[in-house]
């Protein structure tokens, strides 16, 4: 917070980051809107409007109340992180990278910017670029369990299991109850072939952020993985997908025309272990309810 509070103010100010860490996200933005009447012309209690709307998936609010703040001062670090977010969550690539490039000039040691930007490059498929970035992230933050846990990820991606174990442990050291963080070593561990952890780490995250339907599908697909058969007819759809698409024509026309039979019987056995093992993760978690008419 780049401006001089008065303890009054501050303490305002602490109240709302308090409801934030609780979540109470509609109580913080009750008591920012008395920060904005009392100090109107102060960027601070805009961009912090902006970053309460932003944890909301508000994105377009969160975005005005950035730009309001820029408005009062150009150069407003919150501001500025605010709006990369937003971009970052929209998928506004180009304007991400607008605004990354002036929030870093600005706020040249903040570890986050790196960290997304890893995210961005890893959707690519750029794996060594997005460990740079991460490495520049932990240098700045050498203990963010996230970061930690993210470049796990990557090294898994690149094949660099012992160096993607060695990053889980500590990753676990400082975020074992952070669900984002779980979620990243449940990549990292299915990368590496490890379907138990996986699921360790899904089953972890569920029951942290329990509503959240991303965690739920996940954790899913990491009991899904833990099924030999399950696991033995997807493998061939693994290897399907790294193909190119002129590849992946000729070989299914060539399978169909020279094996026929057992493209078929692939067909049946995917299906087949598709339907047996979410039939299997129902009665796991729901036990064997009947569905009420």
């Amino acid at each position: 917070m780049d401006e001089l509070l008065t303890p009054a103010s501050a303490s305002s100010y602490s109240a709302v980051y308090q409801l934030i860490a609780w979540k109470r996200y509609k109580e913080a933005l009750a008591e920012t809107e008395t920060l904005l009447r009392d100090d109107p012309h102060n960027p601070y209690p805009y961009a912090l409007y902006g970053q309460i709307h932003l944890l909301l998936s508000d994105y377009e609010r969160a975005e005005h109340w950035a730009t309001e703040a820029l408005k009062r001062d150009p150069e407003h670090e919150l501001g500025w992180y605010v709006r990369v977010s937003v971009y970052y969550e929209t998928d506004n690539e180009k304007a991400f990278y607008q605004a990354l490039q002036e929030a870093q000039r600005i706020d040249p040691y903040e570890a986050h910017y790196y960290f997304l930007e890893a995210n961005r490059l890893n959707k690519k498929g750029k794996f060594k670029e997005a460990k740079e970035r991460m490495g520049a992230a932990l240098e700045l933050d050498s203990e963010n369990p996230q970061y930690l846990a993210m470049l796990s990820y990557i090294e898994a991606l690149l094949g660099e299991d012992n160096e993607s174990r060695r990053l889980d442990r500590e990753a676990i050291r400082y975020g074992t109850e952070e669900p984002s963080v779980l979620l990243y070593l449940a990549w990292a561990a299915f990368r590496r072939g490890d379907y138990k952890l996986q699921e360790t780490y899904m089953r972890s995250a569920v029951q942290f952020n329990p509503d959240s339907k991303q965690y739920q599908d996940e954790y899913l697909e990491a009991l899904r993985h833990r099924y030999v058969f399950y696991r033995i007819c997807l493998w061939p759809n693994k290897l399907l997908r790294r193909m190119k698409p002129w590849q992946l024509i000729v070989t299914w026309v060539l399978s169909w025309m020279l094996f026929k039979p057992l493209v078929i019987i692939f067909l049946i056995l995917h299906v087949l272990a598709h339907w047996s093992t979410r039939a299997i993760i129902h009665v796991r978690i729901f036990g064997w309810r009947r569905r009420r008419r």
